[in-house]
């Protein structure tokens, strides 16, 4: 599984904890994370969290990613930005009980999370755990078990319900405002790391084209 890490301003000056603690848990389990950025306060890309969820529904939806771990202060935020786009599924994870009952019950493709509300003297150590608890088992395996089958139905039917109330992504981004998408992709680390890897040329040539 590929994962993508994206982080917005605020909470910019934490990538590298994150992305260590995530990287460290996905490796062990076979995977791989692509780091987004924000990578520091410094940067001249200043992400917010409705930026995050556009591109966690580029990423996503282009197949770049299969899998997005995001957030911002609260969590909130870029919760709510992420399942305002299409193929976006994100929970609101604070803690690895959180992160194990969202890949089990709902099977999601996103998480976000607070990085700012209660994290202080042990932080990065309900990171790495949470991170564990997300990686765990096989995403839909219910909880509890006897609950799988109506559980993974949930969850099929919420991904139709959002095939019917979302536009196409290319649709959605020709109508938003471009100077707002043309900042949210103005990084050469997101050239480098979407171009080759995105799966929908028509979506890749209209960014291309900002």
């Amino acid at each position: 599984m590929k994962i993508g890490l994206i982080l917005e301003n605020s909470q910019a000056a934490k990538n590298a904890i994150v992305f260590e603690e995530l990287n460290a848990v996905a490796k062990a389990n076979g995977h791989e994370v692509i780091n987004f950025g924000m990578y520091s306060a410094e940067d001249e890309r200043r992400l917010t969290y409705v930026m995050n969820g556009l591109l966690a529904s580029l990423v996503l939806n282009c197949k770049v990613v299969d899998f997005v771990v995001t957030g911002c202060g609260t969590g909130e935020g870029a919760c709510l930005a992420c399942n305002s786009f299409p193929g976006v599924q994100c929970g609101h994870v604070t803690n690895p009980v959180d992160a194990f009952l969202f890949t089990q019950v709902n099977g999601g493709n996103a998480i976000s999370l607070p990085y700012a509300q209660n994290y202080g003297w042990g932080g990065e150590i309900n990171l790495r755990y949470t991170f564990e608890k997300l990686f765990v088992a096989p995403f839909g395996g219910g909880y509890p078990v006897e609950r799988r089958e109506a559980e993974q139905a949930n969850a099929k039917i919420l991904t139709q319900v959002k095939e019917i109330t979302h536009r196409p992504l290319i649709d959605i981004i020709k109508d938003l405002d471009k100077d707002f998408v043309k900042t949210t992709i103005n990084d050469p680390k997101f050239a480098e790391l979407f171009y080759p890897n995105c799966k929908d040329q028509e979506i890749a040539d209209y960014l291309k084209s900002l």
